[in-house]
């Protein structure tokens, strides 16, 4: 068996995804972010240790999402997964509010087992300098596990994400396509976070098998208006993140998210269902952002202002 690191640190921001009218494909980062220090030892056994956003409903052992991902990251690039373990997760992403807490830990799951399977990448690292991952590679595992690349490739890569999977034949070695879109740089986000938690399953059960031919293809101009507006212009933000597949199918499942959408929208502001909610996220400026409020009437959400990043997964050699 190969030499192993003896630890490293991973931090890995939350994401956005759909934006609107880019739905299971768009994804952008935000600066809210999870820290993991995975540790390998001599001995055998696993130790998962939790603080900060959702500590007391995470588990502590083999079934935690980090290690789930870290097994299947060892299984894909033919690794053994080491038998003495030990994770120290610092959650600071809200969960089950539709910020990618989710596809963030298994961003980090798959990436510790990348740095631990190349001792060479790894040994070319001082103490406390950065490790090189293969974000492809990185992204590839984490779809497979989160079943869409949006969430994932934005947390990755940092910044505004489009994300595809191959056709049939195309010779990449990835299953996974990803581009990075360079946004605005006047363009920030404000999330705006109900007590309430909504699982992902939850709000995807709502959606309809089938969609209309017409409303596919208003969605379509939309999710194309949507790359203009976060690149170069920020005046379109409104009409660029109205969509036609998602958020009017499911809201029942989160009212109150898509009656302050409304409200908000009315106000001229470009806001949406984040993910599969319930937060909402409003695409603004930073001239505008400090008007984005919550009406006094809807009582229980909390205001965040986490800009974006531009660099996603960080990896240091501990």
């Amino acid at each position: 068996m190969p030499v192993r690191p003896a630890a490293v640190r991973i931090r890995v921001p939350a994401s956005t995804a759909n934006l609107g009218p880019g739905f299971d494909s768009v994804g952008l980062a935000l600066g809210l972010w999870d820290e993991y220090e995975v540790t390998v030892g001599d001995g055998d056994g696993l130790r998962v240790s939790v603080s900060g956003e959702g500590a007391e409903d995470v588990p502590r052992d083999a079934t935690h999402l980090v290690v789930r991902a870290m097994a299947h990251g060892f299984a894909r690039l033919g690794t053994p997964m080491p038998a003495d373990l030990c994770l120290e997760a610092r959650n600071g992403i809200p969960h089950s509010r539709g910020l990618g807490s989710s596809a963030s830990a298994i961003v980090a799951g798959v990436v510790a087992a990348q740095v631990f399977s190349d001792v060479e990448s790894w040994a070319e690292a001082e103490a406390g300098a950065a490790v090189k991952v293969d974000l492809d590679v990185a992204t590839d595992l984490s779809t497979e596990l989160e079943g869409h690349p949006d969430n994932a490739s934005a947390s990755v890569r940092g910044g505004m994400t489009v994300s595809w999977m191959r056709d049939p034949g195309d010779p990449s070695p990835t299953a996974t396509g990803t581009a990075s879109v360079a946004t605005h740089p006047e363009i920030t986000a404000v999330v705006l976070v109900p007590r309430e938690q909504l699982a992902t399953h939850t709000a995807r059960a709502v959606l309809p098998p089938h969609v209309d031919h017409l409303d596919a293809a208003l969605n379509s101009g939309r999710a194309a208006l949507l790359v203009e507006a976060m690149s170069r212009r920020p005046d379109l933000l409104l009409p660029a993140t109205r969509d036609w597949l998602h958020q009017g199918f499911r809201r029942a499942a989160f009212a109150p998210s898509m009656d302050l959408v409304d409200a908000l929208r009315g106000e001229g502001h470009a806001a949406f269902i984040s993910g599969a909610g319930p937060s909402v996220v409003v695409l603004s400026t930073h001239e505008r952002a400090a008007g984005v409020l919550v009406p006094a009437n809807r009582p229980g959400w909390q205001r965040l202002e986490p800009g974006v990043p531009s660099s996603g997964v960080e990896v240091l050699r501990a």
